[in-house]
């Protein structure tokens, strides 16, 4: 997310796609617990617990049932999916920044032009990676159910999940999670435009912003996007679940919407969100931060001067 005023070379493309790939990897694997019990909620919505001690009576109550595995259930197809999906997304939008990046001279992007090129990346990457996200929710919900067949791993899950349903099966919750590109249209534009209000602050440049500053960015942009956005996150979860069933409980999008505002109002589409934004907004600062300083490193081990010196 390095400002640039021309087409990224291949050694930029690489380092974008390294790093965030790495950055991806690292985020989830540390937030994990939480993002099970977010899905869960989302899902099936509330346990019966004392309103302090949801995260943490869940937490409790998963590794009684299902051990360490059950907290790290769906982290496979999580990595596996992040893996090009951030590896894409990054390398995307740097693309796309760099065919709308202005000719004024200040080489920073209309607020516009840097929505168009993240919902651009984000659509890229929602269509390569649909079916490992609903191999995710499979996963991390399955531990809830009884008289089912579980799936065995990632890979027996796309299969069965391809033979029992078909490509509508690994595509299904992929209109909601077009919907959600407005997510990433509203998180990184005003990750840049905070970026840059700090580099002007301080007097340097948003490519060699300082980690803590970049944490900062990061975390304010991605509540601000994940609170907006987050009632398509609820829609998308149950579609995608509710391939488990043999009698589908909704229709379509529309029809889960309607669902979930008649049985459970407004607070319905928020199930979960406070989980949410304690998983995505360390993950968020870890992904960014992660991403600028192993980009900046990369950049720098493959310049001419690494290989001289």
């Amino acid at each position: 997310m390095s400002s640039q005023s021309h087409t990224p070379s291949t050694k930029g493309l690489l380092c974008n796609a390294g790093a965030g790939a790495a950055a991806g990897v690292i985020a989830a694997t540390f937030v994990c617990p939480l993002d099970v019990i977010k899905t869960r909620f989302q899902v099936h919505g509330l346990p019966k617990l004392p309103k302090g001690r949801l995260i943490v009576g869940s937490l409790e109550q998963i590794f009684q049932k299902e051990g360490i595995r059950g907290m790290y259930r769906g982290l496979s197809p999580t990595v596996l999916a992040l893996l090009p999906n951030w590896a894409v997304y990054f390398t995307m939008y740097e693309q796309f920044k760099s065919v709308l990046h202005s000719d004024d001279g200040t080489h920073q992007l209309s607020v516009s032009a840097n929505m168009m090129a993240a919902a651009g990346a984000g659509a890229a990457t929602t269509i390569v990676t649909n079916p490992l996200w609903v191999v995710k929710t499979r996963l991390q919900t399955q531990g809830m159910r009884s008289g089912i067949v579980p799936y065995r791993n990632t890979l027996s899950a796309l299969r069965r999940i391809a033979l029992e349903e078909g490509i509508r099966g690994l595509y299904s919750g992929l209109v909601p999670a077009l919907v959600g590109i407005t997510h990433v249209a509203i998180q990184f534009p005003m990750y840049e435009k905070i970026k840059f209000h700090l580099a002007e602050r301080d007097n340097t440049s948003p490519v060699t912003l300082s980690a803590s500053n970049v944490a900062v960015a990061s975390s304010v942009a991605k509540i601000s996007a994940s609170t907006l956005t987050y009632p398509h996150e609820v829609v998308r979860s149950r579609l995608q679940e509710q391939g488990y069933h043999s009698v589908k409980r909704y229709s379509g999008m529309i029809d889960c919407i309607k669902q979930i505002y008649h049985k459970e109002g407004l607070p319905g589409f928020y199930r979960g969100c406070g989980t949410n934004l304690l998983r995505t907004t360390p993950a968020a600062i870890i992904t960014f931060t992660s991403f600028e300083m192993i980009h900046r490193f990369l950049m720098t081990l493959s310049s001419p001067q690494a290989h001289t010196s």
